[in-house]
Formats: structure tokens, sequence, C-alpha cells
């Protein structure tokens, strides 16, 4: 046998307690990839969102919004440009919100945070770059507002003219902050809300 492996083994009279505490482990860790419903944030689906209660209002919004036929939450709120960016970024942002969610300190009202900003604002750009580039079709599309070149609508965020695109005041949501959508069925068993109780 290898050295190195001989050495991870440990002494006879500890290997129970070993493979106990391993047991342990594992099982906990299986438990709480689960109850947190991990696996959904492998995917695009937008519902993973309202994981957490207080994403219910954004779920809301984009689900009434013009955006929900092309695209869903990762597309906007992800990078793009290249595959490990992109899951870096989903890696770290998810850690994130699920510390928080974990602790329940998520606040009462989502702000984002300037680093999804940054990606926001790319996808926009990524999504409407040919509107940006010819001023013709902003006008033919009706818009009131000049193309003005690539230096300002690189300078500007997106959203400092389109306010509500895609999460902003919807008729029949009036009550944004405590919109009703779907709930989604929870992860904790039945048998384990009884033996909590």
């Amino acid at each position: 046998m290898n050295p190195i492996f001989r050495a991870l083994i440990p002494p006879t009279r500890w290997r129970r307690p070993v493979v106990v505490a391993l047991g342990i482990i594992a099982g906990l860790s299986l438990f709480l990839f689960y109850i947190s419903n991990a696996a959904s944030y492998l995917s695009d689906n937008p519902k993973t969102c309202t994981n957490c209660h207080v994403m219910n209002p954004q779920f809301a919004t984009w689900q009434h919004s013009s955006h929900r036929e092309v695209t869903n939450c990762n597309d906007c709120h992800v990078p793009h440009d290249n595959v490990v960016r992109k899951y870096f970024f989903k890696t770290q942002d998810g850690l994130r919100h699920a510390t928080i969610f974990t602790l329940r300190t998520e606040p009462d009202v989502i702000m984002i945070k300037e680093m999804g900003q940054r990606v926001v604002h790319e996808n926009c750009i990524r999504c409407h770059l040919q509107v940006l580039e010819n001023p013709e079709e902003v006008e033919e599309s009706g818009e009131e507002e000049e193309a003005e070149g690539e230096v300002e609508w690189m300078q500007r965020k997106c959203w400092e003219c389109h306010r509500e695109a895609p999460h902003g005041t919807v008729k029949g949501l009036a009550s944004v902050p405590h919109a009703m959508i779907t709930p989604q069925k929870p992860p904790v068993p039945e048998w384990l809300k009884k033996l909590v109780k």
C-alpha cells in the first residue's frame, strides 16, 4: 500500500469513531443539500429565485414584464462572456445568497450590489447592442431618446432611463412587496416537520 494512503488510515481503535463521524458529516451534508433545495440553483429556472421569499416581488414583476418571453433571471444577472466567469460568479453570488438566507439576515428590500449592477449592464448591452449601435432603429421603434454614441451609453446605466424594465411597477401589483406568487413546495419533509413540533 502507498505510504501516503497508509498515513491517512487511522489506528485500529479510532477507525470506528472516524467512520461514524464521516457518516454523520456526509449525512448532514446531504440533508443540507436537500433542505436548501441546492440542486435547483444549477438550473436556469426563474422559480429558483423564489426559494428566498423576499425575491417574490422581483419574480412577480418579471413574470408580468415583456422580458419574460425572452429571458430568465440568469440571462440578465449572470455574466455570459465565458463559462469560467459565469460559474465563478454564480457560485460566489449563490454562496452569499445561501448564507444570508440560512442566517435569516435577508433585508426587506432587495438592492442589487455593485458587482451585480455591472453584470446586468453588460447583459443589457449584449442583448440590445444592435439598437444601441443603430440610431435609426431607435427612431423607428418610437423611442424618444436619441442614441448618443458608444461613449454615452457605456457610461450610463440602462436603468437610469428604463427604470421599470423588467422589475418596475406593474398594474395589478400595487402591493409588490407582498406580491402573491404560486408558492413552491417546501423541501422539508412532513415527517421532519412533525418531529420538530
